[in-house]
């Protein structure tokens, strides 16, 4: 007998979706081979008994059927007895019809989509997968090599300008179907992990750089990182802390061939660890003559 998919999340019937979203992910990651290499055929097997639960959870009309008897835990229609009719043959007319497996299949999957003995399009479980990439990596895309729930590898094409909670579906590497139809698929969410310096917004990347007192106020070229390398930015002579420069292109391109967002530059004055006599009597002489107001309130 199929396990029954609210106990193997460890749930009760009344969950909600996110309360399930939760169980699966923390079970999921507390179970993944890659992360117990010691009991890797055990946690194999478990992350598939996890995967087969939260495919029916996880699946609103899935829940549906499985909470009304439709459906057992491994996402296959219970068949039901015929009813019994005197003197009525199987396969008798409208008005006595045995409601048979065929029929269950029907009723499950939409009138005109028969089983697999009919030749219709029954499908194997989907797979639902989390994998955890560098905020670099989804900006400008990469490859992966993905463990699956059953121990196999899956080679994943991460595009550029991915997002962080965005599902990846890979055609037909899910779960077989019963009696060897077509096979699910593989849904991949994608978790971006932060990065140390930038941060993203739309298509755009955000990013705060420090600057000296003297580049603030004389300007001149600095450096700065983006997501595809160093690159200069000029810097004009009185450069305040806050003030925002825009790089055009340098953002993230979140569709194929589209334009890439920029990045946003925002800088801030960093003094010196120690302020010298040198340093402090200079600014004391400027300022008796070049006293300035930089809107404070009062």
């Amino acid at each position: 007998m199929a396990d029954d998919p609210y106990q193997v999340l460890g749930v009760n019937r009344s969950a909600s979706d996110e309360e399930i979203r939760r169980a699966y992910r923390k079970l999921a990651k507390e179970f993944h081979p890659d992360l117990n290499p010691q009991t890797r055929a055990s946690a194999e097997a478990k992350i598939k008994t996890i995967n087969a639960a939260f495919s029916i959870l996880g699946d609103a009309d899935k829940r549906r059927q499985f909470d009304a008897g439709l459906i057992d835990g491994n996402g296959e229609a219970r068949q039901r007895a015929p009813r019994a009719h005197a003197g009525a043959s199987r396969g008798a007319g409208p008005a006595g019809d045995d409601f048979g497996f065929g029929d269950i299949f029907s009723d499950l999957f939409g009138r005109g989509r028969a089983g697999p003995a009919g030749g219709g399009n029954l499908r194997g479980s989907d797979v639902r997968y989390t994998l955890e990439v560098e905020f670099l990596e989804a900006a400008t895309g990469t490859r992966k090599r993905v463990t699956m729930p059953d121990g196999g590898a899956l080679d994943l094409v991460v595009p550029e300008g991915v997002t962080d909670g965005q599902v990846l579906r890979l055609k037909g590497k899910g779960s077989t179907g019963p009696r060897g139809v077509e096979p699910g698929d593989a849904l991949v969410e994608i978790k971006v992990r932060a990065h140390e310096q930038f941060r993203r917004s739309g298509d755009d990347v955000l990013l705060a750089v420090p600057i000296t007192v003297d580049e603030a106020i004389l300007g001149g070229k600095i450096e700065v990182e983006t997501i595809s390398g160093r690159v200069q930015l000029t810097l004009p002579k009185g450069t305040s802390s806050g003030r925002a420069f825009r790089m055009k292109g340098r953002g993230v391109r979140s569709t194929p061939g589209g334009v890439a967002g920029d990045q946003i530059v925002t800088v801030s004055i960093v003094l010196p660890s120690e302020i010298d006599d040198q340093l402090a009597y200079f600014m004391s002489e400027w300022k008796r003559t070049h006293a300035y107001d930089p809107g404070r309130k009062s």
